[in-house]
């Protein structure tokens, strides 16, 4: 099959796919589609920026027939931003064959999207949390739904929303078609796959190497304390990324390294959970436009779809080799290639063999000069950051980066909880009761969160 013309496709919606610029589809659309069309539930394992959203999209635009007064499609997604993101895809497809997508997410009114729903809404894409205050508030109608998509569902199970997932599962028709699409298969999803999913055919777009690593190339170095920050401008000016994302573990310090790059005279930008909605969205406008650097957090760049990336920065090192495979992932994205260096302390040495072995991979240590690095880092660090932390954080003060956040003491004191905020679900770290509980009025996990993504 060479292009969308061979597929079994409506011609409206083929000439969408030729406005948007799409001629052929890539390996998870064209080993998907056809599945799809035949209404049968699928599980897809294919990499982040693979092609996914068309993979989902056309089928189910195809499907799609009449006038419906009730949405039939929900597209579940684990940030706004990549809600935000469907939608564009989703509404240059589905407008010309008249159908309206609407997009629902915390931190954004509620009643400007209650009234979005209400002018009609064929697809609602959202993310779990705000979905289900929207149906419990009777503003969204799940009882007429045809096709449910989990995308990025091992990133969203990640984020804690697996109770949030369930109970949306259970406000569909049981006679829906479901479609879950993952770049990894844990267990929980295998779960979902057994107890909700109607014998799932299960398409695997390259082996697990190829999904998590193809084209990318992974150095790292060794640094602590204010050692890493001479450590990064060392490997800009060696490397010279032509874009490239640095992650943080906690929103100071994504503005810290901010204010340390724009000092040396470097184009940068920052996205995290304790910026607007407005605010996050002109960072990415400015990042999509020309920015050469983005400073980000790891749940506020989850999903992003942004193209050129050439290299991955991992400022703080994440101790997981999932984050470590879902970060890395936003470069070499549609099989070109990328670089991937993280930065970590003498004390966690023991992450490089851990991380190697889980996302099987290998990496190459390299020396950088900073011989010629003068700056005095200091002036950039904020007097706030050497005393407690933020009132919605996870605890502990202490220097910025004299030691890791996660292995500080406070309250709440989990690693999640810590790079964003907030008490936590008891698997994160902090309190908080059942999961009912726990979303309104108890520990502040990452339903709470949520709200500020």
């Amino acid at each position: 099959m060479t292009d969308y013309a061979e597929m079994p496709l409506k011609q409206e919606l083929i000439h969408a796919l030729v406005a948007l610029g799409w001629t052929k589809p890539t390996e998870v659309q064209e080993q998907a589609i056809p599945v799809v069309l035949k209404g049968k539930d699928v599980v897809v394992r294919a990499r982040t920026g693979s092609g996914k959203t068309g993979a989902f999209m056309i089928p189910i635009t195809q499907m799609m027939h009449g006038r419906p007064t009730s949405p039939v499609t929900l597209v579940l997604a684990p940030t706004r931003e990549l809600a935000l993101q469907i939608t564009q895809v989703a509404t240059k497809i589905c407008t010309p064959l008249g159908y309206r997508t609407v997009t629902v997410y915390g931190g954004a009114s509620i009643n400007v999207q209650i009234d979005a729903l209400r002018r009609g809404a064929t697809v609602v894409v959202g993310t779990p949390g705000r979905i289900i205050d929207l149906v419990e508030r009777g503003a969204l109608d799940l009882s007429q739904i045809k096709y449910l998509v989990l995308d990025e569902a091992d990133t969203m199970l990640d984020m804690g929303f697996f109770d949030d997932v369930v109970y949306i599962l259970d406000q569909t028709p049981e006679q829906r078609q479901t479609m879950l699409f993952s770049a990894t298969m844990p267990h929980k999803i295998v779960s979902i796959a057994n107890n909700y999913m109607k014998q799932a055919e299960q398409i695997i777009v390259g082996d697990e190497e190829q999904i998590t690593a193809t084209g990318i190339t992974h150095y790292y170095a060794i640094a602590s304390g204010g050692q890493k920050f001479a450590a990064l401008i060392a490997y800009i000016k060696q490397y010279k990324p032509k874009k490239a994302i640095i992650f943080s573990m906690t929103q100071r310090g994504a503005e810290t390294i901010h204010r340390v790059l724009r000092g040396e005279g470097l184009d940068a930008i920052m996205l995290h959970g304790g910026m607007t909605q407005a605010m996050r969205e002109r960072s990415l406008k400015s990042f999509h436009g020309g920015a050469q650097y983005m400073i980000s957090t790891n749940v506020a760049a989850r999903g992003l779809d942004i193209k050129d990336i050439s290299d991955i920065i991992n400022f703080d090192a994440p101790d997981d080799p999932f984050v470590y495979i879902h970060r890395v992932g936003r470069s070499a994205r549609m099989d070109k290639e990328g670089r991937a260096f993280t930065l970590f302390a003498n004390d966690e040495r023991r992450l490089v063999d851990l991380i190697m072995a889980d996302a099987n991979i290998t990496m190459k240590e390299i020396k950088l000069d900073t011989s010629n690095i003068t700056t005095d880092f200091r002036q950039y660090f904020a007097r706030r950051e050497h005393g407690r932390g933020p009132p919605r954080g996870g605890g502990g003060g202490g220097r910025p980066y004299g030691g890791r956040p996660r292995f500080g003491g406070g309250r709440g004191g989990g690693y999640d909880n810590r790079r964003e905020g907030g008490n936590g679900a008891p698997h994160h770290g902090g309190g908080g009761g059942r999961f009912r509980d726990r979303r309104r009025h108890g520990g502040g996990g990452w339903h709470d969160r949520e709200r500020h993504l």
